[in-house]
């Protein structure tokens, strides 16, 4: 158009936040570039861009900037709601009606706020609602969100059990569990966690309970005894305590058949089992480590004596012949003798001279004597060095030289 092509376009941008310039006060920026930088919180802002020349304005462009994601948060411990405020701090509670998290209202508490505005501010927030809680400051022109979590006016327990709770399937020992969460408007609290409780049928026993997380909507039950009857029960639990109970009953099946012939089975084949290891390990002993051999004692039988005189022994004598050896002295004396003979012959020189048949007659005479009386002697030896038994006392005889 014509007014479009005048010169001299610029922009004005306008942010404002809870319609209440929460928590900097609402500055109109100008600019000619077709890019600008916003600075804004976690809270919900309304962004407006208007074109000016000398002409005239453009209609208003609006860009809404949601607030942040409630998911995830945390209870707010603690809030600024009962305390004076700075004027560069704002505070934004928006209420949360479903479970979609979808603010559908937000309040705003400034330091400009007067005590009594603040009170019937706090008076129109209701009981058992979830706010989304904002704490915002101005640093240099510039909001920042100090603190964000989920606020309560008054929490209360859940109105509700959970839903659709059922026993999915089970064994001999195990059950499977399911259900739904319980509706946002029936919580009235922050659900912290579900209890889960189970206890034998007529039976004493305490019942014994678990926490579950409070996103879980399936549990599974282990390490039950087979073939008894089970009650369970469910329900959520908020800061202000336990909410309505959901209840079943079930029977756990019987112990499989072919679980006890595995286990008769077993131990049947335990005792051929350990019959044959040992057998195995007695024969690989007996090679590692052979037996020590133990030493004979004669089986005797300790009696007590009837009379001292029946043990008394009495002293035997009996004869013992020594048969002297005949010693090689007597044998030198018997040479020496005769040498002395022949030597007295031959020096009264009465002797004639022997022929020759007669010299080798007598030689062979005595070498036949020498041999007798070495082979006599050799037996007197052979006989004295033998042991000679006597009544059970052993003589060691030994033959001594003359």
């Amino acid at each position: 158009t014509h007014s479009a092509a005048v010169r001299g376009l610029t922009y004005t941008v306008n942010v404002t936040q809870c319609s209440l310039k929460c928590p900097c006060k609402r500055k109109s920026h100008s600019t000619r570039a077709n890019s600008y930088t916003v600075y804004v919180s976690h809270s919900a802002v309304n962004i407006t861009v208007i074109a000016r020349n000398e002409a005239g304005h453009s209609p208003p462009a609006v860009v809404h900037v949601p607030v942040a994601s409630a998911a995830d948060l945390k209870t707010c411990d603690k809030t600024l709601l009962d305390e004076k405020l700075k004027t560069k701090t704002c505070l934004e509670f928006y209420e949360l009606q479903d479970a979609d998290l979808i603010p559908e209202r937000v309040l705003c508490i400034t330091g400009k706020k007067r005590k009594k505005e603040r009170k019937n501010l706090k008076t129109d927030m209701k009981n058992y609602t979830r706010y989304l809680y904002f704490e915002h400051r101005c640093h240099d022109g510039k909001p920042q969100t100090v603190k964000m979590c989920l606020y309560y006016k008054r929490q209360g327990v859940p109105s509700r059990e959970p839903q659709n709770f059922i026993i999915v399937s089970y064994t001999h020992n195990s059950a499977n569990l399911s259900w739904k969460e319980i509706p946002y408007a029936d919580l009235n609290g922050v659900l912290t966690h579900y209890k889960l409780c189970t206890v034998k049928s007529l039976q004493s026993e305490p019942q014994e309970c678990v926490n579950i997380s409070a996103s879980a909507t399936k549990h599974c039950l282990k390490a039950l005894t087979p073939g008894t009857k089970y009650n369970i029960s469910l329900a959520g639990v908020t800061q202000a305590g336990e909410g309505p109970v959901a209840i079943q009953g079930f029977t756990t099946l019987p112990d499989k058949p072919f679980n006890v012939w595995i286990s008769f089975g077993l131990l049947l084949g335990f005792f051929p089992f350990s019959i044959v290891c040992t057998i195995i390990l007695k024969r690989i002993k007996s090679k590692v480590f052979p037996p020590v051999p133990k030493p004979v004692i004669p089986d005797f039988n300790c009696r007590q004596p009837e009379s001292e005189e029946m043990w008394e022994r009495k002293e035997e004598v009996h004869e013992l012949t020594l048969h002297q050896p005949i010693s090689e002295k007597a044998t030198e004396l018997n040479g020496e003798w005769d040498d002395g003979i022949e030597r007295k012959v031959e020096k009264d020189g009465s002797c004639l001279e022997r022929s020759d048949d007669e010299s080798s007659s007598l030689a062979s005479a005595d070498v036949t004597l020498r041999k007798a009386d070495l082979k006599d002697l050799e037996q007197v030896e052979t006989e004295l060095a033998m042991l000679i038994y006597r009544n059970g006392l052993v003589f060691d005889v030994k033959s001594e030289s003359l």
